[in-house]
């Protein structure tokens, strides 16, 4: 069974930068794409980022604020976050990226909430 333990989100002020951690067991991220998504009340959840073997590819409106990176030994997933905008605040979760066998993945941890004040 996989666990995802997101952590690191925080209230910050526009401009500022956060570093998110997520705890993952039950699933190797050396071995899986995995991915930040992000989810605003109302909303859908969305990608903010993927590892995958082809590299890291961001959505849209990272612009290049955004790192992902992992630490196989620790099978723990990061993303720096930099230049925060109030349109970053949301519930940012981790998790494996969807997979064309495997679909969407159907179960997340309790996320880490991300508020950006202007």
């Amino acid at each position: 069974q996989v666990q995802l333990v997101e952590s690191g989100g925080a209230l910050v002020q526009a401009g500022g930068s956060l570093r998110l951690s997520c705890e993952v067991s039950g699933i190797s991220v050396r071995f899986n794409s995995m991915a930040w998504y992000r989810q605003v009340p109302g909303k859908e959840r969305e990608l903010v980022a993927a590892l995958t073997t082809l590299g890291t590819h961001f959505g849209d409106f990272v612009k290049g604020r955004f790192t992902m990176s992992s630490d196989d030994a620790k099978n723990t997933l990061y993303l720096q976050m930099n230049s925060l905008t109030p349109e970053d605040t949301a519930v940012y979760y981790c998790n494996r990226d969807w997979d064309p066998k495997l679909g969407a993945p159907t179960d997340w941890g309790q996320g880490t909430q991300v508020t950006v004040s202007s």
